[in-house]
């Protein structure tokens, strides 16, 4: 009992570990080409993790589907609902999580 403060303190050890070896790891490739717009950056990190010279096709790949993202329309919960092939998929998630939180698993 008198033991447990080493218990929460236990925990400073990987957070000052993975504190120092942060700065050392690469950037996500997708973060430097998106948000930063750093595509020199994004082509050493491609290269870096896929361990090959030529990544313009996986950057190509990276922009077309940021295109195809901001081209994508949003919509409502009622108009999701009223999409006749999305209906019965809903519903099925709906049924199996209401008996998921009926049937007492999450108190155990």
């Amino acid at each position: 009992e008198s033991r447990w403060p080493y218990l929460f303190g236990a925990i400073i050890v990987p957070s000052l570990i993975q504190a120092v070896i942060l700065p050392f790891l690469p950037e996500s490739p997708r973060y430097l080409l998106l948000e930063k717009h750093n595509t020199s950056k994004a082509e050493k990190a491609f290269q870096t993790f896929l361990g090959k010279d030529d990544v313009s096709h996986e950057i190509e790949e990276v922009l077309a589907e940021s295109r195809v993202q901001r081209n994508t329309q949003l919509v409502s919960i009622l108009q999701l609902l009223r999409t006749r092939a999305a209906r019965w998929q809903i519903f099925t998630v709906i049924v199996t999580m209401g008996c998921y939180q009926l049937c007492g698993l999450n108190a155990v």
